[in-house]
């Protein structure tokens, strides 16, 4: 499987300014094995230290940090001699080594020449408890589930995918309906990649639908298994109710929804929870927009988002007949799918925020920020070229330009920009 990460992996290899990586992302996006793919491609021998796996590795950092001794310990695990400058050690599921994080500082400091990777399960979580994080030793990626433009790397090769990501649109609008068939697919597949090799292999929408079902019921047992128990119960309560906030013509985040007379200060501990182990993206919104975009975010107001789209397929229920009935597929929930796939392509390059007046009657679904330019962008699940919150947002903020995200093909006009929504993540990035 190709993953676009890796070619940043390599880039990282070669730094003159690298530091021990630590690899984020929820569990189940692939990070074992990219880890290991990178390490078979680039070097010519790969330690991997599995930190569940062994008692012994647990304690590896307990007595010191001296590094000698440590290379010395996975020598004798893994019965292969180290040699920094042709190695790759790979630290998983680093969170179950009490001193794990904090001896990433010390390779930093004392032992540069050694190539390390650290990645755990929920590592989001593990990093907001005090002492154990090596602020400004280490350096960081974050991998995500599969793209849309990943999603077709793997599935029909690289030169359709490589259409959308050097942007040549003459050949992409040939390809207009082909696209759209795929991003049908996409939106049931979605970016797992479990889910994408089983359909690759096999092309059977059940047994993708069970390995989705898997991985949500997995996620859900981790709530127990990780999460602190005073809150557990709110975490699922949480969780359970990300459908019906997206199903909502508004989906700005609404407490109330959760249970009758639901407070903020009762549920944000959950929501962070989720948010740091990957599963949910926030989208905060902004009291208006300015440079950094951050300055002007408002976290009282805001909403969630699922980390994959064929997740939030299969806890929605869609079934796969839906596929065959051209673009339903694309519009159901009130557009809430076709904001979801906006929202997961986007983020994977930029931070996101919304707006909206004080009535709701106007709503900016998504802004980004790039090179000191704010991008307004609207979201748009069928080809509907009306634009009327960009044309008031626009106007009231003396923006020069706005971006409309929907079915029909690139069409730029004086004050706007329509991008098609396959090529959402290719345009920004």
């Amino acid at each position: 499987m190709k993953r676009e990460l890796e070619k940043s992996l390599v880039v990282w290899k070669h730094s003159p300014n690298r530091k021990p990586l630590i690899l984020q992302g929820a569990r189940q996006v692939g990070k074992t094995w990219l880890m290991k793919e990178f390490g078979k491609n680039e070097y010519a021998k790969v330690i991997y230290a599995n930190f569940e796996a062994s008692e012994r590795l647990k304690t590896i950092f307990d007595a010191d940090f001296n590094i000698s001794r440590i290379i010395s310990i996975l020598e004798i695990e893994t019965n292969q001699k180290i040699e920094a400058e042709n190695c790759l050690i790979i630290f998983d599921e680093i969170q179950e080594a009490p001193k794990g994080l904090t001896a990433l500082k010390y390779f930093y400091e004392n032992a540069p020449k050694y190539h390390i990777i650290a990645a755990g399960s929920l590592l989001g979580i593990s990093m907001q408890k005090k002492n154990t994080f090596p602020v400004g030793k280490v350096d960081f990626m974050k991998l995500f589930p599969l793209s849309f433009k990943e999603f077709l790397q793997n599935l029909e090769g690289e030169k359709l995918a490589g259409t959308l990501k050097n942007q040549n649109w003459d050949i992409i609008d040939s390809y207009h309906e082909k696209f759209i068939e795929l991003l049908r697919l996409y939106y049931f597949v979605g970016g797992m990649p479990e889910a994408v090799k089983e359909y690759i292999e096999n092309k059977n929408l059940d047994l993708v639908r069970n390995i989705q079902q898997n991985i949500i019921l997995g996620y859900e047992n981790d709530f127990s298994k990780y999460a602190p128990n005073d809150i557990t119960p709110r975490i699922r309560l949480v969780w359970n109710s990300i459908i019906s906030q997206l199903a909502k013509e508004n989906r700005k985040f609404i407490y109330g929804q959760i249970k009758k007379g639901a407070r903020a200060k009762e549920f944000e501990n959950a929501i962070s929870w989720l948010v740091d182990a990957g599963l949910l993206i926030k989208v905060n919104g902004l009291d208006k927009p300015g440079i950094p975009l951050k300055s002007y975010a408002q976290y009282d107001f805001f909403k969630l988002f699922l980390l994959d789209i064929g997740l939030l397929n299969t806890m929605a229920n869609i079934d796969k007949t839906i596929l065959l009935e051209k673009n339903r597929i694309l519009t159901e929930h009130k557009g809430a799918m076709t904001e979801q796939f906006v929202c997961q392509e986007l983020r994977i390059n930029h931070e996101l925020y919304y707006w909206s007046n004080q009535d709701g009657r106007a709503e900016i679904d998504f802004l980004i920020e790039k090179k000191d330019e704010i991008f307004p962008i609207e979201v748009k699940s069928e080809e509907n070229l009306k634009a009327k919150s960009l044309k008031f947002f626009t106007e009231k903020f003396n923006i020069e330009k706005g971006y409309r995200i929907s079915m029909s093909k690139l069409r730029h006009e004086e004050t706007l920009t329509n991008i098609p929504l396959y090529a959402a993540e290719s345009y920004f990035s």
